[in-house]
């Protein structure tokens, strides 16, 4: 006789609270390997000593994938495998606590009882997850602030701008969003691996370096369908702006809604910020990596090659670009691959830019490799190491020739300022030198030699490449951009063009200077301005010339990167060409939050959020977007009336915080004339 269907207590606070989640919305017991939970049951008539539970998870369960296990009653936890200890037991129902491996196998799992010789009985499903609190798990995090940040922490700041000005936005990854984890698994389901042959990849998810890959293919769209489409165009008609969004929730419960279509639109930051939300989700500690002049070396040659024309227009040409800044993750765990030198912060990123293995994937990298020029290391060292070590070339180009003449080329300009959110503080922290050996110094330089030892380019004759006598010669004069009033949207550009004559004869130079809006990628969009100029310089003058674009010359051509290039080309007479530029990033206006009264737990309280127009004509379509975990469900969407020149708008809105602590509000303000301006706001919230 089957047994009756067993009725099943999964003690879900007690549970959550010893399993650090305690912050999921779910009905459903979520747990990490490598530690016991309890389960009490009824229904079971046999003696304890006859129980036998299966635990399975996956399409075809079996002990050999490790995706099922069948254990029985034990006097201790085991230390290898499943196992079940009695806690208590009444006449008709059993306390049992239940371990998982430390290498578990990650996911939904479908738990049963077996009783003398009826059919097994089901009690349910659990959710296994990644364990950093445990130390034999391959996630482990020693330092417990760690944890709480890199996993249970649902805000963060992401960097950006360029790395004269850096700028910090705030993001709402929200893992514990509700159905997120769900939708987390089913990302994990719906990789090429898992559809090429899903027994082997679910026997693979005990494995973070394994699902870090997968993870970075699948948050991208290329190949498998994933969660977020690319777009650096500057057109993002049919779908967001990738600079509208202001967390991941929204961007994967749209993935899931839609049956599974790519969300409208991505660049880095989004990539990343998403990476981010479904490995916390999953329990592998993960953080959000900024790196400022990041250069994509197409071809992998450890060099970035930039051309420009006669007239300082820079030219698309060769796949090679170098970006103001580019986001990528660090996810923490073990590389019983490598040796324990690699363990730790493993590079990965999402933003579909090279293939690797066939697929647009990166990763995961050991940071430790990347700085040592270990580029032979598993995954995708070479790209990782140019991204923040390429030498950069300058070249000018002549279209109705094809001839192409170095104007210079430098070695300290790519991989600035990598920068990331403090832990416990809304501060940047700058690990450039977990990356690198100092710029220009001896040792950096024999790291990047011995890269491209590793690769084979040390030996390789490279008829792209310039030539000593070309790398060596030396300029006649030297220039700069120098800004010389506060860069703002709304505001005049006032920039000085500062040249030297650097020898002890006078010299003539011609100038021709342009200035384009790009993309954050340095991609040149729209012509704002263009000059030229005649120039003597006495011998070692230098001297100063104004320059200055007005607000109507690039209000209309403005990218919503907020993004300029200024760029100079001087001919000297009998001499080379010097090539000045400056990649300029423009401040948003200000946007202020006051929060009116102390909030509490469950309580009402009014937020007000103002912004004065600072230009002198009207603006209009102005909507604010606001958000934040445990201080409001989903997102709210606020019309604003138009706004006259230098009116203040003031708007006001209730929240109730559900959870105690200090919690980040969102707010993203848009209007005719300026895009997503955002800020953020620490709420601390009492009970």
């Amino acid at each position: 006789i089957a047994a009756t269907q067993p009725s099943t207590d999964w003690h879900l606070k007690e549970n959550a609270r010893e399993h650090h989640t305690s912050k999921f919305s779910s009905e459903e017991l979520i747990v990490r390997r490598g530690q016991a939970f309890t389960i009490t049951f009824n229904g079971t008539e046999q003696p304890e000593q006859n129980l036998i539970f299966i635990a399975e998870t996956g399409p075809k369960p079996s002990k050999a994938t490790k995706t099922l296990a069948t254990f029985d009653i034990s006097s201790t936890a085991s230390k290898e495998g499943w196992s079940a200890v009695l806690q208590s037991r009444s006449s008709n129902s059993a306390s049992i606590s239940i371990s998982s491996p430390h290498n578990a196998v990650i996911g939904r799992y479908r738990l049963s009882v077996q009783s003398g010789s009826s059919s097994p009985a089901s009690l349910g499903t659990f959710v296994l997850l990644f364990n950093p609190w445990s130390s034999g798990d391959d996630v482990f995090m020693p330092n417990k602030a760690e944890c709480e940040e890199y996993v249970l922490e649902e805000f963060g700041i992401i960097f950006a701008g360029n790395k004269n000005r850096i700028s910090g936005f705030g993001w709402n990854f929200g893992q514990f969003q509700e159905d997120i984890l769900n939708i987390c698994l089913s990302i994990m389901d719906r990789s090429l691996y898992y559809r090429q042959d899903p027994i082997t990849d679910v026997s693979h998810r005990h494995d973070p370096k394994y699902l870090g890959r997968v993870l970075s293919a699948m948050v991208n769209a290329n190949d498998d369908q994933g969660v977020v489409l690319g777009n650096w165009s500057g057109k993002y008609e049919g779908g967001k702006n990738p600079s509208s969004w202001t967390g991941s929730g929204e961007i994967l419960q749209s993935w899931k809604k839609s049956g599974f279509k790519p969300v409208k639109y991505g660049q880095c930051w989004v990539f990343a910020a998403v990476l981010t939300t479904v490995l916390r989700c999953l329990g592998i500690p993960t953080r959000t990596i900024t790196n400022f002049s990041s250069a994509h070396d197409a071809d992998g040659n450890l060099r970035v090659d930039e051309f420009y024309d006669a007239d300082g227009n820079h030219l698309e040409r060769g796949a090679d670009s170098v970006w103001n800044f580019h986001v990528w993750n660090e996810s923490w765990f073990t590389r019983n691959d490598l040796g324990p030198s690699y363990s730790g912060w493993q590079i990965l990123d999402a933003t579909p830019q090279e293939e690797s293995g066939g697929i647009y994937q990166c990763g995961p990298a050991s940071r430790h490799a990347i700085k040592e020029g270990e580029v032979d290391l598993d995954y995708d060292g070479p790209f990782v190491f140019a991204e923040v070590n390429a030498d950069c070339m300058y070249w000018n180009y002549d279209s109705a020739t094809g001839k192409k003449t170095l104007i210079f080329s430098k070695s300290t300009e790519i991989g600035d300022s990598i920068s990331t959110k403090a832990v416990g503080r809304d501060d940047r922290v700058d690990v450039t030198s977990d990356y690198k050996y100092e710029e220009g110094s001896a040792k950096e330089r024999d790291i990047f030699k011995k890269a491209r030892k590793k690769l084979g380019l040390e030996d390789k004759f490279d008829p792209t490449a310039p030539t000593q006598e070309e790398i060596e010669q030396k300029p006649d004069i030297a220039g700069k951009f120098k800004v010389a009033s506060s860069l703002e949207v709304g505001k005049d550009l006032n920039l000085l063009l500062v040249l030297e004559n650097l020898q002890s004869d006078a010299k003539t130079v011609n100038v021709n200077m342009t200035a384009w809006s790009t993309l954050y990628t340095r991609k040149p969009v729209n012509e704002i301005w263009k000059d030229s100029i005649s120039v003597t310089l006495a011998p070692k003058e230098e001297k100063q010339f104004p320059i200055k674009i007005k607000y109507p010359q690039y209000q209309q051509q403005l990218t919503t990167d907020k993004t300029i290039q200024v760029t100079a080309l001087c001919h000297v007479q009998d001499g080379i060409q010097v090539l000045v530029q400056r990649n300029i990033t423009l401040d948003n206006p200000a946007i202020d939050i006051q929060v009116l009264g102390e909030a509490k737990v469950n309580k009402e309280v009014v937020v007000e959020v103002a912004f004065t127009n600072p230009i002198t004509t009207e603006v209009k379509d102005c909507v604010l977007q606001v958000e934040g975990s445990d201080l409001l469900p989903g997102i709210l969407e606020l019309r604003i009336p138009p706004l006259k020149a230098s009116e203040k708008s003031s708007t006001k809105f209730k929240l109730t915080p559900s959870e105690a602590g200090p919690k980040h509000l969102l707010v993203n303000f848009s209007c005719d004339k300026f895009a997503d301006i955002k800020t953020f706001k620490m709420v601390n919230v009492i009970n």
